[in-house]
């Protein structure tokens, strides 16, 4: 029996044999590592930042995407190229859920794995009551958490599934989300018939749906991944809503700036890093506007990221689309991410790469109320050695 006293009271017993043995071990441990000069691995670290224990690896990533995305700059990365932005389906809606069913399959083909080899779906979109995600993923049969962080949706999803791994409670889960343009435009703008002039700080919601199967470390070796191409989940830090009173909804990117930029500071103040440390810091949806304020409000925090700096949505359309500011929407940096990102850092283009997913929290509600737009960013840390190390 173990007996615990503070001030000359018994305060509790433990009678447990096993739970005496890990008490024994867990000190025995600790006074090794002091002894060392080291100290057991927090996973909670600074204010807002999660290091993981047991980093949970990628284990594959699919990408499917609209026209007008196969058409830009980065069209061959993607698995899929849509013929057809309604899928097949009889009204947007539909289609943007077919786009989630599409890139899970896609996923689950890479992987190797079956459905019944994921624990849980991580997974959001943009419609009320998550409708693409609800009636995407019902033929899965998986259990899933449905969440909502707007266009920051898939740093949410990737950092709630990155927790489960890294805690033991499951293997394999599958984080997902999407947009469509014209479900879009239909629910938080204007109807696309109503033929509107769009502004020069107005975003191009992306059609797409970007999907990736996080895994445990006893997944990854029993697929037989190499050391060189694993790419590691080895951090998160979870935003604040900030809201700098912007009320525009045509300019997204200065709603949500203010929020990815202090994400972004933070992250490097948990983790005690400098920009130098990434080889890439890449945010959501910012835009062309965004990114000038990001910048400006890193700078001012003593934080140059310029040089290595980049964003999903300037990236994933060509300027000759005419989509006024850039991209925008939940598939934007989850199709750039399954597509794109995590193949330069498997290759080892890129080692350590700060994922930034940015949101906008508005409603058709708030904006009908007059209400300002908050903004939200989760980051993600990715690491990986690729194939040229």
């Amino acid at each position: 029996m173990y007996e615990y006293k503070k001030n000359g009271y018994s305060t509790f017993k433990i009678t447990n044999k096993l739970l005496l043995f890990t008490l024994w071990v867990r000190q025995a441990a600790n006074k090794f590592l002091k002894i060392c000069g080291g100290t057991i691995l927090e996973k909670q670290i600074g204010k807002q930042s999660v290091r993981f224990e047991n980093p949970p690896y990628i284990m594959s990533s699919a990408a499917i995407v609209g026209q007008k995305e196969g058409e830009g700059p980065y069209g061959k990365f993607f698995d899929e190229i849509l013929n057809d932005d309604k899928a097949g389906c009889e009204c947007w809606e539909e289609a943007e859920g077919k786009l989630q069913e599409m890139a899970a399959n896609k996923a689950l083909s890479k992987s190797g794995l079956e459905k019944k080899d994921i624990r849980y779906i991580v997974a959001g979109d943009l419609l009320g009551q998550l409708m693409a995600s609800s009636f995407g993923l019902m033929k899965l049969e998986i259990p899933m958490f449905g969440i909502y962080g707007a266009c920051s949706t898939m740093g949410e999803s990737i950092s709630i599934a990155s927790m489960l791994v890294d805690g033991g409670y499951a293997d394999n889960i599958l984080a997902i989300t999407s947009s469509h343009f014209a479900s879009a435009e239909k629910q938080f703008r204007f109807p696309l018939g109503y033929g509107s002039q769009r502004k020069m700080a107005s975003t191009w919601t992306v059609t797409g749906s970007g999907a990736v199967i996080i895994s445990s470390e006893k997944m990854a070796q029993k697929a037989n991944m190499s050391d060189k191409n694993k790419v590691h989940i080895t951090g998160i830090t979870t935003g604040k809503i900030v809201d700098f009173g912007v009320k525009d909804s045509m300019n997204m990117g200065a709603c949500m700036a203010p929020a990815a930029g202090n994400v972004i500071v933070q992250n490097l103040i948990d983790n005690g890093r400098k920009p130098e440390w990434y080889d890439k810091i890449i945010t959501g949806d910012l835009g062309l506007v965004g990114k000038d304020i990001l910048l400006d409000i890193t700078r001012s925090k003593g934080y140059d990221i310029a040089d290595r700096y980049m964003d999903c949505g300037i990236e994933i359309y060509s300027r000759e689309q005419e989509i006024q500011a850039g991209g925008s929407g939940c598939g934007c940096s989850a199709s750039m991410l399954a597509g794109y990102i995590v193949k330069m850092l498997e290759k080892g283009t890129w080692q350590r790469v700060l994922f930034v997913p940015t949101g906008a929290l508005l409603s058709p509600v708030s904006f009908n109320e007059g209400d300002s737009v908050p903004g939200i960013a989760h980051a993600v840390v990715f690491e990986c050695s690729g194939e040229s190390q």
